[in-house]
């Protein structure tokens, strides 16, 4: 048999971020229109795009949520429903600290930190557990829209729908969610995966994955000739944004995890078993997970992916942000021509960027939208 070959430092890297974020959920439990393709629809209360009053406050600790039913609105708390929200990056790159820690305190919530490490000084030694039910995780970049806490309202009665959550959940999410993708480069709808096209219609698995939350008319949406993504946006209405059953997502821009999830992806994602870059192995958990769903055959199913329970929002409702500056300081494991300047900030995506509108919301004036 030949030699298993250890994963490159540089793949390590984003792995051993993670272990140190995962290591503060505890291994103890806590208390748990209608077709094919769209098991909901949500005509959108997301703010419209132009306030031109100070008084239409959507964001920072005043909103309180106009979801129903009216648990979702939890969502609008200090942590945005989740019990903790964690944010990696270096300590040195205090600009990107400085730039989150007010941007989401305006927004209304609040971040710890997690201290990133480069591959070369990844410890040897385990980090112990917190107790925690569930967190967001984000990458020290990320920007949002200034109206985050209406989008979620949308996410968490989609999540609920998609995955049939009881009444009065712990979370204002549903219970059943082991991963929710946030945040991501792009993804393809899980039943256009090649290992799914050639599944019948009328399969279970195929019933499973299609379901879709569709929120129409959403404001926070950029025009179709504007949104990234795999998705093709143009043969769909316009403003649209999908509450879904993840396919493969690109990136971990930003994450959820419930307790339940992180014991599923520590396992799988172990060291041990890494074999590639972070989100791919972390879209492959969720892959196998959805492709085998409804597969009898044992041999066929694998490890059926752990039953990972995994949900993404597509368009995302995080990005990360290019900073007005030197381009050279978008990236610390990447470089650029050095002298290159950005003069003005953008991120794709995202409507009203909460970046770009810092000014904005500490002043209580009109929203700037990056596509006006």
């Amino acid at each position: 048999m030949a030699a298993l070959r250890q994963p490159p430092r540089h793949v390590v890297i984003g792995v051993a971020a993670f272990l140190l974020m995962i290591c503060f959920l505890i291994f103890t439990p806590r208390s748990t229109h209608l077709d094919l393709n769209s098991i909901g629809h949500s005509a959108s209360r997301i703010p419209p795009a132009s306030p031109s009053k100070k008084t239409d406050r959507f964001y920072g600790k005043e909103y309180n949520g106009h979801a129903s039913p009216a648990d979702v609105n939890r969502v609008s708390n200090e942590t945005l429903g989740f019990e903790k929200i964690l944010i990696v990056g270096l300590p040195e790159r205090t600009d990107k600290r400085d730039a989150i820690a007010l941007t989401s305190s305006l927004t209304g919530f609040q971040v710890e930190w997690i201290e990133g490490v480069k591959g070369e000084k990844i410890p040897d030694k385990a980090v112990p557990f917190d107790d925690l039910s569930s967190a967001l995780i984000m990458e020290d970049d990320m920007d949002w829209d200034v109206r985050l806490k209406p989008q979620l309202e949308r996410v968490a009665q989609g999540a609920r729908a998609l995955l049939s959550s009881a009444s009065n959940p712990d979370s204002p999410y549903g219970d059943e969610w082991d991963l929710m993708w946030l945040g991501h480069c792009g993804e393809v709808f899980p039943e256009t995966l090649d290992e799914n096209k050639a599944r019948p219609t009328d399969d279970p698995g195929i019933r499973y994955m299609s379901r879709k939350f569709v929120i129409e008319k959403d404001s926070t949406v950029p025009p179709k000739n504007k949104v990234t993504g795999l998705v093709d946006f143009q043969n769909n209405p316009e403003y649209t944004r999908w509450v879904h059953i993840t396919g493969a997502p690109i990136c971990t821009f930003a994450y959820a995890l419930s307790q339940r999830g992180a014991r599923k992806v520590l396992f799988d994602l172990s060291v041990d078993h890494l074999t590639g870059p972070f989100d791919n192995a972390l879209a492959g958990l969720c892959r196998r997970a959805v492709s085998t769903w409804g597969v009898e055959d044992p041999a066929a199913a694998g490890d059926r992916g752990l039953d990972t329970k995994c949900i993404s929002v597509t368009p995302p409702i995080f990005f990360h942000h290019k900073a007005r500056g030197l381009v050279n300081g978008d990236s610390d494991i990447q470089t650029v021509k050095d002298g290159q300047i950005r003069e003005k900030g953008k991120t794709e995506n995202i409507v009203w960027s909460a970046r770009n509108n810092i000014r904005n919301m500490i002043m209580g004036t009109r929203m700037e939208s990056q596509y006006e």
